[in-house]
């Protein structure tokens, strides 16, 4: 008997980091459709969000509302790719997902208790994507 313990993942912790990345992928397509929905609000009508005095990363609520728009749109885009099983949708996700938990930092002053939220949804979709094993895509 050996000693060294096996490098190879159980067969429960490739099941938890599947259904981790089954759930991301959920997660990832709310998440952005919250985030088409802060963006077009902030564009539509930026009154609706407090203006903040001396902030470091002060944008014009309309720019703001842009970026939510944008970044909701890819991140929801990922997430329906890591539910079709795309490897390319899995990468684009742990970016994507990187990038929307910097965006939401940046938007604590807002909107603090759904930032820090998101933060944390975030930080558990960066996880199951880092964790899950490549699969190969669905027909």
């Amino acid at each position: 008997m050996s000693s060294t313990p096996s490098t190879t993942p159980s067969a429960t912790s490739r099941a938890w980091a599947s259904g981790g990345t089954t759930f991301a992928g959920v997660v990832m397509i709310i998440t952005g459709i919250f985030s088409i929905i802060e963006g077009i609000v902030a564009i539509a009508n930026d009154e609706v969000y407090q203006h903040i005095g001396n902030y470091t990363f002060k944008f014009d609520l309309t720019a703001w509302g842009w970026i939510h728009l944008i970044v909701g749109i890819l991140v929801a885009g990922a997430g329906a790719a890591i539910l079709k099983g795309w490897e390319a949708g899995r990468i684009a996700g742990i970016a994507l997902t990187s990038l929307y938990v910097i965006l939401h930092f940046m938007w604590l002053p807002y909107q603090p208790l759904w930032s820090i939220i998101a933060i944390a949804i975030g930080v558990f979709v960066i996880w199951a994507l880092c964790t899950d094993v490549p699969r190969t895509a669905k027909p």
